[in-house]
C-alpha cells in the first residue's frame, strides 16, 4: 500500500533516475501524440508520472537534509541537472500545452487542475520564442544548483564551528539538561562544547552567563557562510532575468501570480500596517528590557546578543517563569503521544506504530486509520544531529489520489524537528517553544495527510497557494498554549506528576511577552524578502536595503558584521522567495479561525474540528483558501483577529 523508505544504491542513483526520466519521456511523448483529448487520457496519466517521480526522488532529497553525507550530496547534486532538464522539457512541451488547453471537464477538481496547468505552462515560458525558452531552461537549472549550494554552504559553516568553555562558572545557572548536553571530556578535564546547531546555540544565547561568549557565539552565527554573498547575487540576478523574460516588471510580481495576495502594494501595505500597529508597544518592550539589564547587571549598552538572555531573565522576574520550569513536564515521547491523541480525538483517526524501514534509529513511523481503514502514514524525526540541517519542516512524500487505473493511493509525510537529544543522564525534554514547533509541523502534516481529493495535483498541500499554506500549521500551534491541551501530555518525567495549573497559566500569560518586538522582526524579514525581489539588488545594495528596512523595524541595531542574509535559507534555499510575508498573511486566517474554534474547557470545538477536516483539510488545493474558509465558517477572516491574538494595544 505504501512505498518502503529506501534507496538501493546512492552511487547509481543518478543513472537510475536518468532511466526513469527517459521512460517517462516516452510515456509523455505517447500521450502528447495520441488521438485522445480527454482529461482521463491526458492529465490522469501525467499525474501518475508526477507521483512516480516523487516516490523515487523524495527519499534522496530527504536523506540529503536529515542524513547529509558526501554520498547523499554527490548523488543529489548529480540528480539536480537531470530533473531540471526534464522539468524544463515538460514546461516547454508546446504540443502537450495545446492539448491541455483544449480539455473540457465538468468535474470541479479537474477544472482546477487544468487551470493550474495552463497557468504554470505560461509562467514557465511556453509562449516565448525558442531562444528565450532555452534561456529559461538554463536559468532553472542554475537556480536549482545555487539553491543547493546555499544550503550546503550554510550546513558546512554551521558544523565547522564550536566554542569550548573550560570554566564551569561560565555555564552556571544554565538548565542542567543543557549543561549535560554540552559537557565533554578533553585531556582528562570536563569542558563544555557549544555549537551553532540550534538547540546548543539557543541554550547559551538564552541562559549563558558570560557576555563575551554570547557575543562570540552570536558573531559566529551571524557571519556563517560568507561565500553565500556571491550565491545570493547570482540567485537574485537570475530570478529578475526570469521574471523579465516572462514580461513581469520584477520577480515579486511574477511570484504573486500563484498567491492569494493580488498586488505588490497589497503585500507591502499589509506589512507596514502591521509594523505601525506593533511599533509603539515594541518601543515600550525594548525600553523595559534596557532598564532591566541596567538594573540587574549594570548593562547600559544592551546589544543584540543580550536580548535572549535578558528577556529570559525579565520573563522570570515578571512572571516568575522560564522555560526550565516547563521542560521537565515535556518529555519528548509523552508530548508526541499526547499530540497524536489530540489529533485522534478531534479528527476521528487512530495512530498505530508501524514496523517499517526508516533512515535513523530515532525515527518513529505511524500508520493512520480512519473508520478502521488504513488512510495514511507519518514519520517523526525529532532530534538534532550533526548530519541534519537545522530548523523544522514537514515534507510530503506520497499523496492521496485516484490514479488513471482507478486505484486509490494513500498519503504519507515526514515531520522533522531539531530537539535536544537524550543524554546519558537526561531523556529528550522539550522547551514549550519546541512543543509549539511540533504542533506547527503537525498542522502542515495533517493538511497533506487528510486530503481527500481524487486529483493528485490539488490533493493535500498540492496546489495550495503559497501564502496560505501556513494557515493549518499556525492554526494548530495556537492550541499548544491552552491548558485543556497541555494537561493531556504534561507530566513530570521523573515523578509522573501532572503539570500544575499555575504553570500552564504562566505559559499562557507569557505567550505574548515581547510580542510586538517579535512582530517587527517578522515584518523586517518579510519586507526585506519582498523588496529584494522588486528590483535587482547586487553586492552591497543587498545589505543597504536590509539596513534601510531596519531603520523602522529594528529598534536595536545589529552590529555591522551581522550578515543575516547569508543564512536566510527560507528565501534562498527554500520556496519562500518574495513569499516570506506568507507567515503573517496566513496568520490572519489562523488567528480568526482559532478564536472561532477555541473551547476553554476542551481546547477545541469538536463540531468546528469536523468542519475544518472535511472542508479545509480534505479539499487541499482544489479551491481557493478564501472560498473554503467562507464555506467553513460562513464569513471572511478578520485582520483584527491577528492584533487580538498578539494582544497588541
Amino acid at each position: 500500500m505504501f512505498q518502503a523508505f529506501k534507496i538501493n544504491n546512492l552511487n547509481t542513483f543518478p543513472k537510475d533516475l536518468d532511466r526513469l526520466l527517459n521512460k517517462q519521456r516516452k510515456t509523455i511523448h505517447n500521450i502528447t501524440h495520441s488521438e485522445d483529448s480527454t482529461y482521463d487520457k491526458i492529465l490522469k496519466p501525467l499525474q501518475d508520472l508526477d507521483e512516480e517521480l516523487g516516490l523515487f526522488f523524495t527519499p534522496l532529497s530527504h536523506l540529503n537534509s536529515v542524513m547529509n553525507s558526501d554520498e547523499t550530496q554527490k548523488a543529489y547534486e548529480a540528480s539536480l541537472p537531470l530533473l531540471s532538464k526534464f522539468s524544463s522539457e515538460m514546461a516547454q512541451n508546446v504540443a502537450l500545452f495545446q492539448k491541455i488547453e483544449q480539455i473540457k471537464s465538468e468535474d470541479e477538481e479537474a477544472k482546477t487542475v487544468v487551470a493550474h496547468d495552463i497557468r504554470d505552462f505560461v509562467l514557465s515560458g511556453i509562449n516565448l520564442p525558442e531562444e528565450k525558452k532555452k534561456r529559461m531552461e538554463e536559468i532553472s537549472l542554475k537556480l536549482s544548483e545555487l539553491s543547493n549550494n546555499f544550503s550546503q554552504n550554510l550546513l558546512d559553516s554551521t558544523n565547522a564551528y564550536e566554542l569550548i568553555i573550560k570554566d564551569a562558572k561560565d555555564v552556571e545557572g544554565m538548565p542542567q539538561s543543557d549543561i549535560d548536553a554540552a559537557k565533554e571530556e578533553l585531556e582528562g578535564k570536563a569542558v563544555y562544547k557549544f555549537t551553532l546547531q540550534i538547540p546548543s546555540y539557543l541554550a547559551y544565547m538564552t541562559y549563558g552567563p558570560n557576555r563575551e561568549y554570547r557575543k562570540e557565539l552570536s558573531k559566529a552565527y551571524s557571519t556563517r557562510a560568507p561565500q553565500n554573498a556571491e550565491v545570493i547575487d547570482q540567485i537574485l540576478s537570475l530570478k529578475q532575468e526570469k521574471a523579465k523574460l516572462l514580461g513581469f516588471e520584477n520577480y515579486a510580481k511574477y511570484a504573486l501570480e500563484t498567491r492569494d495576495a493580488s498586488t505588490q502594494e497589497e503585500v507591502t501595505g499589509f506589512l507596514n500596517k502591521l509594523a505601525d500597529a506593533a511599533l509603539p508597544q515594541a518601543k515600550s518592550e525594548l525600553a523595559e528590557l534596557k532598564d532591566f539589564a541596567d538594573k540587574v547587571d549594570g548593562i547600559d549598552d544592551l546589544a543584540t546578543y543580550d536580548i535572549a538572555y535578558y528577556s529570559e531573565k525579565l520573563k522570570k522576574e515578571k512572571f516568575d517563569f522560564d522555560d526550565t520550569m516547563t521542560k521537565p513536564y515535556f518529555l519528548q515521547n509523552k508530548v508526541l503521544e499526547g499530540l497524536l491523541g489530540i489529533v485522534s480525538d478531534l479528527f476521528g483517526v487512530t495512530f498505530k506504530p508501524a514496523d517499517v524501514p526508516t533512515w535513523h534509529d530515532c525515527v518513529k513511523p505511524f500508520d493512520i486509520y480512519e473508520d478502521s481503514k488504513l488512510s495514511g502514514r507519518i514519520y517523526f524525526d525529532l532530534e538534532a544531529r550533526k548530519e541534519k540541517r537545522g530548523g523544522a519542516w514537514m515534507n510530503d512524500w506520497e499523496t492521496h489520489f485516484v490514479d488513471s487505473k482507478g486505484k486509490t493511493h494513500l498519503a504519507s509525510a515526514f515531520v522533522v524537528c531539531n530537539f535536544s537529544p537524550a543524554t546519558e543522564t537526561t531523556p529528550s525534554l522539550l522547551r514549550h517553544d519546541d512543543v509549539v514547533t511540533l504542533f506547527h509541523e503537525m498542522g502542515h502534516a495533517i493538511h497533506h495527510l487528510f486530503g481527500k481529493c481524487h486529483e493528485r495535483s490539488v490533493s493535500g498541500i498540492n496546489g495550495v497557494a503559497w501564502d496560505v499554506v501556513e494557515f493549518p500549521s499556525q492554526f494548530l500551534e495556537n492550541f499548544a498554549y491552552e491548558s485543556a491541551i497541555l494537561k493531556r501530555f504534561g507530566f513530570h518525567y521523573e515523578t509522573g506528576d501532572p503539570i500544575p495549573q499555575t504553570l500552564m497559566n504562566k505559559i499562557k500569560e507569557t505567550k505574548n511577552f515581547q510580542a510586538a518586538l517579535g512582530i517587527l522582526r517578522q515584518v523586517e524579514f518579510s519586507l526585506f524578502d519582498f523588496k529584494l525581489h522588486q528590483k535587482l539588488y547586487q553586492g552591497e545594495e543587498v545589505q543597504a536595503l536590509l539596513d534601510s528596512i531596519r531603520e523602522k523595524t529594528s529598534l536595536l541595531k545589529p552590529p555591522s558584521y551581522n550578515k543575516f542574509q547569508h543564512g536566510f535559507a527560507h528565501i534562498f534555499a527554500g520556496g519562500y522567495a518574495a513569499g516570506y510575508y506568507s507567515y503573517k498573511w496566513a496568520e490572519v486566517l489562523s488567528a480568526d479561525a482559532f478564536f472561532s474554534c477555541l473551547d476553554e474547557k476542551h481546547g477545541f470545538d469538536k463540531v468546528h474540528a469536523k468542519g475544518y477536516k472535511e472542508i479545509i483539510l480534505a479539499n487541499g488545493g482544489a479551491k481557493e483558501m478564501s472560498e473554503l474558509y467562507k464555506e467553513w465558517l460562513g464569513r471572511k477572516a478578520d485582520v483584527k483577529s491577528l492584533i487580538k491574538l498578539y494582544e497588541i494595544d
